[in-house]
């Protein structure tokens, strides 16, 4: 479930795409549920979630009320410039949409956001309530640590779970999760690994159980610059080298997504997979057991056939 300040966003979202005026900071306060408190109290919480939103790239429109005079200043979103690109988010701007897509979820807006819009035209302020429903966005992942994930990267909160390794063991880890990011097919988690001081990225598909969060919000803070989906770029996806490998036919697709298929006999297609992270290459490898063989380059080969020796020893 979303947290308040993310109903709180959603809903002024609402509000402010919905009426076909300017909104006085009165009017919001009064129509918007999560607004409370002594009035500067609620400035301050307005001008953290008008910050919010121009950061997820919703520009919120302020201008007079009244333009013949200089009265208290009116907010509004414009639908035209109402726009999402889910290839510019960052982590935590993923996060907030996340959160925004489960509480929005479904043909209908929710109950509060029915409330806000009701409250706008008791107010006499007309809106457009019926075109509200197809603004909804959508964000649509299968695994289950998605969610608390996005919830303890918005309101960073430090997380532990366990986690597949090369040597195929499950390891537990501490974390404060800077952002998700989706690349070539696979969801990737980006934080700082408590234990090891230092950023660390692990494939959401190979944490295993549920993702606990056990600390309060604020626990951490991040840079305000960090950018997953660069950072995944930077650290996963610039190509250096080139492996050789022999993938048995109709496995190791995970690799294939990459690979340029070179030649095939009955069993194995022969392929050249470009990399630049020698570690994770070597985890992907390992992960498809005897269905991939390297053949080169012969660094990379040794490594593998010493990870694999280190197995069979741990394991027998």
């Amino acid at each position: 479930m979303a947290s308040r300040k993310s109903e709180r966003l959603i809903n002024l979202t609402i509000a402010l795409l919905a009426t076909r005026r300017y909104l006085t900071k009165s009017e919001i306060f009064r129509s918007i549920e999560g607004y409370e408190g002594e009035p500067s109290s609620m400035e301050r919480m307005f001008e953290r979630d008008k910050d919010d939103l121009r950061n997820l790239g919703i520009i919120i429109d302020v201008r007079g009320v009244d333009p013949l005079f200089e009265d208290e200043p009116g907010y509004r979103i414009h639908p035209d410039t109402y726009s999402l690109n889910l290839g510019e988010l960052s982590g935590t701007e993923i996060a907030l949409l996340s959160l925004a897509a489960e509480a929005w979820r479904g043909a209908a807006l929710d109950q509060s956001a029915h409330t806000a819009l009701i409250k706008l035209r008791s107010l006499g302020i007309a809106s457009d309530f019926d075109a509200l429903p197809n603004l909804s966005p959508k964000v649509r992942v299968s695994s289950q640590s998605f969610l608390p994930l996005t919830r303890a990267i918005a309101e960073r909160i430090t997380v532990t779970f366990k986690y597949r390794s090369a040597r195929l063991k499950d390891e537990v880890r501490l974390l404060n999760p800077y952002g998700l990011g989706g690349r070539k097919g696979n969801w990737y988690l980006v934080g700082e690994d408590c234990d090891r001081r230092a950023l660390r990225t692990f494939r959401l598909d190979r944490i295993v159980g549920q993702v606990e969060l056990i600390s309060k919000p604020g626990a951490f803070h991040n840079d305000p610059d960090f950018h997953v989906l660069s950072f995944l770029d930077t650290h996963l996806f610039e190509p250096r080298d080139i492996a050789q490998l022999r993938i048995r036919r109709g496995r190791g697709h995970s690799l294939r997504v990459e690979a340029n298929l070179l030649s095939s006999d009955d069993d194995f297609d022969l392929c050249d997979l470009p990399y630049s992270n020698e570690s994770r290459l070597i985890d992907s490898i390992l992960w498809h057991g005897d269905d991939v063989i390297v053949l080169s380059p012969p660094e990379l080969r040794e490594k593998v056939i010493s990870h694999l020796k280190r197995l069979v020893e741990i394991h027998g």
